[in-house]
């Protein structure tokens, strides 16, 4: 405990020191910017060896802010933009973001939003670095807007110049050549006299752009429509020159050495209304705002029922005329030089990305960072921790575990995988017989079916059957002149011909013939020794163990399971695995028979189960399944 307090009074005390240093340098007011910013990297680099609390940069940077003028201000605030990475480590976001925001909010309440708009700029650029997307201090969350933003323009008709400054427009008009039109500087003349009516529509809209709520009222819709169509007129009569406006645009950068001359507001005087029509900029600025306002208008915004008691829903003929105007506006955009296409299209992908991110804020503003999902299928039971060698394959149960009980089971089914493979328990190729028997017996007429749902007319059959008659028929070799139109007729004449070639033995219906009917009574007669044929071994090795039978052979062994396991060639492991599968006896011997199914695959026969049972001592079991 006292070395603790002993830590917390060398950093108090080292904080009072570089704070009064600080303070003297400020009293001096002799001091350079370096000099405070040299102070301040040194309580950074305290911070980072502990010797130092972590909020005393941000307490320096406060006070040197509050206690210079602006123009130093700004380059202070330089620094701080640099070291947005420094204060985003771990060592200073918890403890300075308080700070920061305090500090910044505090220059922005000095700024003029007019005059010093790009500093203003840069100070909410460096808290969108600082703070993450998600951070709820940051967001509009209820989609309110800047009703203090008022336009202001002349709204008295009698203090109006327009009208003075049409009447001596007219008069010079009769002065001047037809010569003096000429010149490349004089702009193209308007289709649209430019009067106080249009001035005080133009201007009016502003209003609507700044409160878009208003365009769900029924009037103050309709004023909304009958300004915009008339101010849209407007632009579409009156086109820029494109060799002119580049002309013009080209003069403007060099004369200003290539910096873009930025106004926080609208300058609304009535000597400006011709010279703004003609400037390519200020024609985006207004169609981007009809843009923005049609996509909240019709976008779903969470919050808008908040903002006002009326019904916020658009109408079909406003949807329409909304829909409309957008085309027009996209238009416009297009024409306006210089790069009028470029700029339309990177407008319309902004606004497109700009709905993500009205449906992240109709969510509620969820982190972009997502936790791990919480695992819900049950675990299996722990088990004691395998030796190294039994993980290389060279304990006492040589098996290696590939990271998958699939993998695992598959890959040690033998030692040497390469052997495995030339078993012949591993020859999974039918014969001719069991494969076509299906077409065999579709192909019989008597049995009506239709062409399209022949097993021949499915692909993946056809390509097996071609792979298969390549290893095992004559036929696919012998040339004809016989020409096909499809694998499906192809593999037709291929049935037809096998079911002429099938075992005499075989009782089929698909290859009785007109005249095995006048010989009914000798078939009778050989009845008997058929079924005794059937009987006999060869059907018995080749049939398959059912589930019905694993199931009754699984109930009548319980818990002598394992004594049949090893007579199946089961492994140690294997019987491991099955008793941490399930407590169940029952389900234990199921298991085991599955897995000695999967292992043998097609040599996992009746006859072969029932060889096992009486050599285990189960002679019983294995008579009933042979009878079944």
């Amino acid at each position: 405990m006292i070395s603790v307090c002993s830590e917390t009074e060398k950093k108090t005390t080292l904080d009072q020191a570089l704070r009064g240093v600080l303070g003297d340098q400020i009293v001096v007011k002799q001091v350079s910017c370096d000099d405070y910013l040299a102070l301040i990297y040194l309580s950074i680099d305290c911070v980072k060896e502990g010797i130092c609390s972590a909020t005393t940069p941000f307490i320096l940077l406060g006070d040197v802010l509050d206690c210079l003028p602006l123009d130093q201000c700004d380059k202070i605030f330089t620094f701080v933009e640099e070291n947005v990475s420094t204060w985003k480590s771990n060592n200073f976001y918890t403890a300075g973001k308080n700070y920061l925001l305090r500090m910044c909010n505090d220059l922005l309440r000095r700024l003029s939003k007019s005059q010093n708009t790009v500093f203003c700029g840069r100070i909410q650029l460096f808290l969108a670095r600082l703070f993450p997307l998600s951070e709820k201090s940051g967001l509009n969350l209820q989609s309110q807007f800047n009703l203090e933003n008022i336009t202001v323009f002349n709204k008295n008709e009698q203090e109006s110049t327009l009208l003075q400054k049409a009447a001596d427009e007219k008069e010079d008009g009769m002065e001047v050549e037809e010569g003096e039109m000429e010149e490349e500087d004089a702009p193209a003349p308007c289709s649209i006299p430019i009067d106080y009516n249009l001035y005080r529509k133009f201007w009016t809209l502003q209003d609507y752009f700044r409160n878009p709520v208003q365009c769900y009222d029924k009037f103050s819709w309709m004023t909304f429509l009958k300004y915009s169509d008339e101010t849209l007129a407007v632009f579409k009569s009156y086109k820029l020159d494109d060799m002119q406006a580049s002309k013009r645009k080209l003069e403007e950068l060099r004369a200003s050495g290539g910096e873009h001359v930025y106004f926080a507001k609208f300058l609304t005087s009535e000597k400006l209304m011709d010279l703004q029509l003609s400037d390519s900029n200020f024609r985006r600025h207004i169609l981007l705002q009809y843009l923005v306002l049609f996509q909240y208008l019709t976008g779903q915004v969470k919050f808008k029922s908040y903002l006002c008691s009326s019904s916020l829903i658009l109408n079909d003929d406003q949807s329409t005329w909304i829909e409309e105007t957008t085309k027009l506006v996209y238009q416009l955009l297009k024409e306006i030089p210089p790069d009028g296409d470029k700029f339309a299209t990177m407008v319309e992908h902004i606004l497109s990305t700009e709905e993500n991110w009205n449906a992240w804020k109709n969510e509620g503003c969820p982190s972009f960072v997502k936790e791990r999902t919480v695992d819900d299928k049950p675990k299996r039971p722990t088990r004691k921790r395998a030796a190294p060698e039994d993980f290389l394959g060279k304990g006492p149960d040589r098996k290696i575990f590939m990271g998958n009980d699939e993998l695992t089971r598959l890959w040690n089914l033998n030692h040497d995988n390469m052997e495995a493979c030339k078993l012949e328990s591993r020859e999974f190729m039918p014969s001719l017989d069991e494969f076509f028997a299906e077409a065999i017996e579709q192909a019989d007429p008597v049995n009506m079916v239709e062409e399209e749902y022949k097993v021949v007319r499915n692909p993946n059959y056809g390509w097996r059957a071609l792979r298969l008659l390549s290893r095992r028929s004559p036929h696919f070799f012998q040339p004809t002149n016989q020409k096909f139109k499809s694998l499906a007729d192809y593999l037709d004449s291929m049935v037809s011909k096998l079911a002429k070639e099938l075992p005499k033995d075989i009782p089929s219906e698909e290859i009785k013939t007109g005249e095995e009917d006048d010989n009914d009574e000798d078939e009778d007669d050989n009845g008997d020794n058929l079924l005794k044929e059937s009987n006999d071994s060869p059907s018995i090795q080749s049939k398959m163990v059912s589930n019905q039978q694993m199931d009754n052979v699984a109930a009548k062994l319980g818990a002598q399971w394992k004594t049949l396991a090893t007579h199946l060639e089961m492994k140690a492991a294997e019987m491991r695995e099955i008793e941490n599968d399930s407590e169940d006896e029952e389900m234990q011997a199921k298991l085991l028979l599955v897995a000695w199914q999967d292992r043998e695959g097609s040599q996992a026969t009746v006859e072969t189960l029932i060889t096992a049972l009486n050599a285990a001592g189960f002679s019983q079991i294995a008579e009933t399944l042979s009878e079944e």
